[in-house]
Parts: structure tokens; C-alpha cells; sequence
């Protein structure tokens, strides 16, 4: 079976990858993950993950951005040097951007405020929004109201929530973002619920890679490390529990990717 995956979600900068990071490449390729969209979390991250896809044009492109857990350092330098990355063709949206009041490693107040000025560079670039939210739905969804209209659509990265996250979401206009977690028996249920009502043509799916390695891998590799590989494995996944065929999946995320992120061959 060949399948063509695109992981709207993977963190190839992370230190994890340093030693091996072709390999990786190499073996997402082999799994029909022919395309990566590599996460920026902060702007040191988002240059690298810009250098990177431009030295893999074929395959990579990557978002800018500052996550919650950085936004007490988010500055006017923040906001420049991101505009700056935005202007690069293969650099396709804006974030990893939104609200984090589970660890709270920056206070909520910076939180919002970082969220906020992401979402105005958005605005003014063009470009989609890539969305984090944990333990913060009231608050992201408000702010996310207030921007209704003047956005170029988005993507709930990382979706882990139940009906009534979904629902505000799509009245949003957001695309939702499946990972690995809706391979988890355990946390993933109220995701694994909801599955099957998410429209197909706002369906994506991601790694989050190194993060999130699905639990139902049987094997289960020797490392813990997620790879943008075990995509094939998430579609699969995310294929039963909706009633389909991976194909169907792989076919409709593929072309929700497209469109979102207005992906171009250089």
C-alpha cells in the first residue's frame, strides 16, 4: 500500500533528532509521509525550522511562532523577527501560538497577551494559525471569537478534546489537528468519541513528533521517541475509528493540508 501522509506537525529540531535527523527523514519518506510541516515553538526554533525546510524544498515547510510556554519572553524583536520569517514562501503559518493554564510555565496574562499579538501578525501576513490550547478553552476560544473574520483559517494542533471543544472549534473554522493520542485507550477516549464527527474536509493529522508516540504500536519501538514515520500508523489509527479506509484518510488530510497551508513546490 502507498500511501501520501502529510504530518502538519513535527518538531524535526528537536535535540532529539540531532544525531540522526536524515535517517528520519529517510524513513518518513519510506512510509509514504511525503510531506512535513515542521513546528516553530519559539523564534531561535522557528529559524532552524525554516533553514531546514529550505534545505529540503522537496518535502519540508515550517510555521513560526512563540508557544505559551515562552510567551513571558515574547518582545517587539519577537514580533519583527517573525513578520521577517513569514515573508519566506515556505514558511506557511503562524505559530505554535495559544494558551497553556496546565503547566502555566509563563503567566497566563503574558500567555494572552503573546496569543493575541500572534494572532494580529497573522492577520497582517495572511497566513494560517497553528493552535495550542490546554486547560484554557474559555479564554482561547474568546480570544479566538475576536479575531473571527480576519484570519486566514487555522489548525487546533494536538486536538485531545471532546464534543463540545469540537463543535466550537468548527464554528470557528478551524481544521483539527489528530495525533497519536487517538491511539491511547486510556487519555484519548472523549477524542476517540468524537472522531467520526469530524468533518472530513477539516480532518488533518500530525506526529507531534518527538512527542506522543502512539501506545497501540505493537511492536512498540525500542525507543520512546516519536518519528514523523508512525504517521501511517496515526491515518490507520484514525481510519478505524472513523469507519474508513487509510486511504480515504490519507487522500482527504493530504488535500486539507494543501489547502490550509497553500503548500507550493518551489
Amino acid at each position: 500500500m502507498s500511501l501520501d501522509l502529510i504530518d502538519i506537525g513535527s518538531n524535526l529540531t528537536h535535540d532529539s533528532f540531532a544525531k540522526d535527523r536524515d535517517a528520519v527523514m529517510a524513513r518518513a519518506l519510506q512510509a509514504g509521509v511525503r510531506r512535513q510541516i515542521i513546528t516553530g515553538a519559539d523564534l531561535a526554533a522557528s529559524v532552524e525550522a525554516a533553514a531546514l525546510a529550505a534545505a529540503h524544498p522537496s518535502h519540508l515547510w515550517s510555521t513560526a511562532g512563540v508557544h505559551p510556554h515562552h510567551a513571558q519572553s515574547f518582545s517587539p524583536a519577537h514580533r519583527n523577527g517573525l513578520i521577517e520569517l513569514l515573508r519566506l514562501q515556505r514558511v506557511v503559518a503562524v505559530g505554535e501560538c495559544g494558551l497553556d493554564y496546565f503547566r502555566n510555565l509563563s503567566p497566563p496574562a503574558c500567555q494572552r497577551q503573546a496569543f493575541v499579538a500572534q494572532l494580529e501578525i497573522a492577520a497582517q501576513v495572511r497566513k494560517p494559525v497553528f493552535l495550542h490550547q490546554r486547560d484554557a478553552h474559555a479564554d482561547f476560544s474568546a480570544i479566538l471569537r475576536e479575531f473571527h473574520g480576519k484570519l486566514q483559517g487555522g489548525v487546533a494542533h494536538c486536538f485531545t478534546g471532546g464534543e463540545l471543544e469540537l463543535d466550537a472549534y468548527l464554528e470557528l473554522g478551524l481544521y483539527v489537528g489528530i495525533t497519536g493520542w487517538a491511539c491511547d485507550e486510556r487519555r484519548g477516549l472523549a477524542l476517540r468519541a468524537v472522531l467520526p464527527k469530524i468533518p472530513a474536509d477539516r480532518l488533518l493529522i500530525e506526529t507531534d513528533a518527538p512527542y506522543l508516540l502512539p501506545r497501540d504500536m505493537n511492536p512498540q519501538p525500542k525507543s520512546r521517541r516519536n518519528e514523523p514515520a508512525y504517521l501511517a500508523h496515526i491515518a490507520a489509527t484514525v481510519a478505524r475509528l472513523r469507519g474508513e479506509t487509510v486511504e480515504a484518510v490519507a487522500a482527504c488530510t493530504a488535500r486539507n493540508a494543501v489547502l490550509l497551508f497553500e503548500l507550493k513546490d518551489s
